[in-house]
């Protein structure tokens, strides 16, 4: 069923087709979120934020834009609004969620599956290295697959500028990917 159809049906009052929304993007959501706050848990629960607030939202939502850009800005919004949180939290001597060591997992030993950990963790290494905008640009149009437009809105830019940080972004995340393993381009 295509996305439109879905937020019509929500919209409508539909709780079947709540579910299958929130199935269709709740990967999506959570990377978003997994991306910025860099630990698992913190990252479910401002998913199930962002879905709360998007269902509150629902009604608002008035299909001018894409609701998957739409949804990318609230996720967006709940993950600032806990980094804010933290922040404030460490300043005042709380400890901070802040793991240098995210995304470090057990294995599993088959074949294929070490290969493609392998290259998310010199992926995610080459992110890490990166500027804020750079890898934002990365998580927004490669990762999320928001098109340049809905870019542009989202972060109240003009396009020729969301074009040139996405050539830069590109650049910068191949330098860093080669400079973490100089065999990956070989």
């Amino acid at each position: 069923m295509e996305l439109d159809t879905l937020v019509a049906q929500c919209k409508a009052g539909d709780e079947i087709a709540w579910e299958a929304l929130v199935r269709r993007i709740q990967g999506r959501v959570f990377g978003l979120c997994f991306h910025y706050l860099r630990d698992r848990e913190e990252a479910r629960e401002v998913a199930q934020e962002t879905f709360i607030r998007i269902y509150r939202g629902m009604k608002s939502f008035d299909g001018s834009g894409s609701f998957l850009a739409w949804s990318v800005r609230i996720a967006r919004n709940c993950c600032f609004d806990r980094l804010r949180k933290q922040k404030t939290l460490a300043t005042h001597g709380a400890a901070t969620i802040d793991d240098p060591d995210y995304g470090r997992e057990l294995v599993e030993k088959r074949e294929g599956f070490v290969d493609t950990q392998v290259r998310n963790q010199l992926l995610r290494k080459a992110l890490d290295g990166m500027s804020a905008i750079n890898r934002e640009m990365i998580l927004l149009k490669d990762i999320q697959g928001l098109k340049q437009r809905e870019i542009a809105d989202l972060l109240s830019i003009p396009l020729g500028t969301v074009k040139a940080r996405s050539n830069r972004a590109r650049t910068e995340l191949a330098e860093r990917v080669l400079d973490l393993d100089p065999s990956y381009g070989a």
